[in-house]
């Protein structure tokens, strides 16, 4: 990278970093309606001015939803961006809540008894979810339980928004682990009876395999397979939603069955399209709240990590 590349990233990062300082603190001044009505018109202000990232949002919702208009595509792809600033906002917001009490004031959680029937079983649990709504509450809501879940994240590049998001992760008990580092710990931790939190819903460069996603073939991580294969944990899908009541609400579902034949690559296929599968039947029922900028099928077959 030439020098001057590396000063315009210093520049943008310290600009970036500013500000997510500056909206954390005024977001906790003004009532939190108002603050999400305000981000979710930012949202509709990025969507003006973002013309790469508004085009590759149509695209990919023309794809996944084929039997859609273009006009309704236009209308979606708006939704996508406004709806994106409000679980933003709700986010840095969150960094200031301290108890259980404080999130419950805005978070409604629906199906915990699920998690607890699963975990009663004594090998671990494996919160299965994606990429929908303000999903890092989930996170909160799972530490303010003392459940204190371990979660994968890939660090940011900037190392001062990093120390935020792993400062957040961590603030009430959670356990963030670094992606590339984090296999033994983890079948440690679902061995001793614990918890992990994964997501499956992005095109990375880990561990994959090829599963049908809205109809077309995505390369999908199979983390959340193999550990259950391999350990016994339960895996249990959770997602979070912003509602029309301005409550996010958070839903346990409960634990989807693994199949283990002794054929570790076609169970290793079979059981991560059956989480595709939940992945897309809750983006389906709120499609305005997936990270559609995301290129999900970006890997072509053969570019995949085996």
């Amino acid at each position: 990278m030439s020098r001057t590349k590396k000063i315009r990233r210093k520049i943008r990062y310290s600009f970036v970093y500013r500000f997510v300082q500056f909206l954390i603190y005024i977001s906790n001044h003004i009532p939190r309606v108002r603050w999400l009505q305000f981000c979710g018109f930012l949202g509709r202000v990025a969507y003006m001015f973002a013309s790469k990232t508004r085009k590759l949002v149509a695209r990919h919702l023309t794809w996944a939803f084929h039997e859609k208009t273009p006009d309704e595509i236009q209308k979606l792809t708006k939704e996508v961006f406004e709806m994106l600033g409000k679980n933003a906002g709700e986010m840095l917001r969150a960094t200031r809540v301290k108890t259980l009490a404080d999130l419950e004031k805005f978070l409604v959680t629906d199906g915990l008894e699920n998690y607890e029937r699963a975990i009663q079983k004594g090998k671990g649990v494996i919160f299965l979810t994606c990429h929908l709504g303000a999903f890092d509450l989930q996170v909160s809501n799972m530490a303010l339980r003392g459940l204190n879940p371990n979660i994968i994240g890939t660090p940011l590049k900037d190392e001062r928004l990093n120390e935020l998001l792993w400062d957040y992760r961590n603030m009430h008990g959670a356990i963030a682990i670094e992606r590339g580092r984090e296999t033994f710990r983890l079948i440690k931790v679902l061995k001793s009876g614990g918890s992990v939190a994964l997501l499956i819903d992005q095109d990375t460069k880990v561990k994959s395999r090829f599963v049908n996603f809205f109809g077309k073939p995505a390369a999908t991580p199979v983390g959340a397979t193999v550990l259950a294969m391999k350990t016994g944990a339960a895996i249990v899908p959770t997602y979070v939603y912003l509602g029309k009541d301005w409550k996010q609400h958070m839903h346990i579902l409960p634990e989807i069955p693994i199949v283990n034949t002794g054929d570790e690559e076609a169970d290793m296929v079979y059981n991560t399209q059956i989480l595709t599968h939940f992945i897309e039947d809750v983006i389906r029922q709120h499609p305005a709240q997936w990270v559609w900028m995301h290129e999900r099928w970006k890997t072509k077959p053969g570019e995949e990590v085996a």
